[in-house]
């Protein structure tokens, strides 16, 4: 922190301050630098900085095959790491021409929306927390690892997951996945409808949120905003719902839209989402259990080329054998072709912009991170609020570090 002198109207002199907050500063949730020059408590001016964690995830995809990318968009958004994952699968199958079966699209809804809601409830419950309230982030983060546990039984991780494969999955859900998942169906809206009792008309929080970081429909649009925090300014633009992907068209469900785009906003919108999450995964859930007989064992696609064949039948098949080492080491040529496929993550549009050659690796790989476009916008949002609205915006953006530098 430092103080410099500046003229003010008259003869009279005016001291502000620089304030560096971040990069390691606790309210930043990461490793984020704001150089913030304040009078008093307002901010006059935020300069932003990134490159902490630039870690060169696109060009080391560039020379690696494509199941091995498949951990380094978990590294993303570390909060909902399997609709990374299953993002660029699906990117993967785009280009390979891989039609999943409707079991595996299902399958894919309900982790992604477990997903979705599990980064929401941090980041509606982390808004609490810089409000004041630590409760609620105290009642739903034991919902939060009901989740992980859920994605334990799936694919043996829970942060960073590596969840699926291209085709499908490495593994059916066993029956103890879908126990998990009953129980949660179960408790989590009770617990849900108890945390807005807490928030939504709370006047303390009300007052802290409501006006605080706000941007209109236009600007964000401008900014390249999507997700949640674009629908909070009044835009309806949701990836399942314009560019459907997975068989989201097969499931009834509302886009929530808001009118301000400020912190409040961002807030409710978030909210409903898990809502409706919720009920995507009950209708999906639903949709499993149709499966009878052989189609209920049905977890990938037959892409032999490109899916792991079971252990059991590289020990005993020479087909299997021979898949098996030309997929673990990289002998299989890709297409040539160029692809981008986008799904909705939790905090907006993450793309993957594909271009292949035809060798093994990919020519080139760009994501497309929602939350490198938010942050361009932080310093506008800030601008002229007070030092205390600086980190409640920054926590209802949902930045994530891990999405600022890929």
């Amino acid at each position: 922190m430092s103080d410099h002198i500046t003229l003010a109207e008259g003869n009279l002199e005016k001291t502000t301050t620089t304030l560096n907050l971040g990069p390691t500063h606790p309210a930043t949730h990461g490793v984020f630098q704001n150089i913030i020059e304040l009078d008093g408590e307002k901010i006059l001016k935020a300069t932003s900085t990134v490159g902490y964690i630039h870690r060169a995830f696109e060009k080391i995809s560039e020379r690696r095959n494509l199941y091995q990318i498949t951990t380094l968009t978990d590294r993303l958004n570390y909060c909902s790491s399997p609709i990374n994952n299953m993002g660029w699968h699906m990117t993967c199958e785009k280009l390979l021409g891989v039609k999943t079966p409707k079991r595996v699209d299902y399958l894919r809804v309900i982790i992604m929306e477990l997903a979705r809601i599990s980064d929401h409830l941090i980041c509606n419950s982390i808004v609490g927390v810089d409000s004041g309230a630590y409760s609620g982030f105290l009642y739903l983060m034991q919902y939060r690892e009901m989740i992980y546990e859920i994605y334990e039984e799936v694919c043996g991780a829970r942060i960073t997951t590596n969840i699926g494969r291209i085709g499908g999955f490495e593994r059916n859900f066993n029956n103890k996945c879908f126990e998990i998942l009953d129980k949660f169906l179960v408790e989590y809206p009770k617990q849900l409808k108890e945390f807005e009792r807490l928030f939504v008309r709370n006047r303390i929080f009300m007052e802290r949120t409501i006006g605080c970081g706000p941007i209109s429909a236009e600007r964000a649009l401008n900014y390249g905003f999507t997700g949640p925090n674009l629908r909070a300014a009044g835009v309806d633009y949701d990836v399942r719902v314009h560019t459907p992907y997975s068989s989201y068209e097969d499931f009834d469900f509302t886009i929530p839209v808001g009118s301000t785009g400020d912190c409040y906003d961002r807030f409710l919108v978030r909210q409903e989402e898990m809502w409706q999450s919720i009920s995507i995964i009950r209708q999906a859930y639903q949709k499993v259990k149709e499966f009878k007989g052989a189609d209920a064992e049905v977890y990938h696609a037959d892409v032999p080329e490109y899916y792991l064949p079971p252990k059991e039948d590289v020990y005993t098949k020479m087909e299997a054998l021979i898949y098996h080492f030309k997929i673990i080491m990289g002998e299989i040529d890709m297409p040539v072709g160029e692809v981008y496929h986008s799904v909705e993550g939790a905090n907006g549009e993450l793309g993957f912009y594909l271009v292949s050659d035809g060798s093994r690796s990919p020519y080139r790989v760009h994501f497309r991170r929602p939350c490198f476009i938010y942050y361009q916008a932080y310093p506008e949002l800030i601008k002229g609020g007070m030092l205390s609205d600086a980190i409640i915006t920054m926590s209802s953006l949902n930045l994530i570090a891990g999405e600022l530098d890929a």
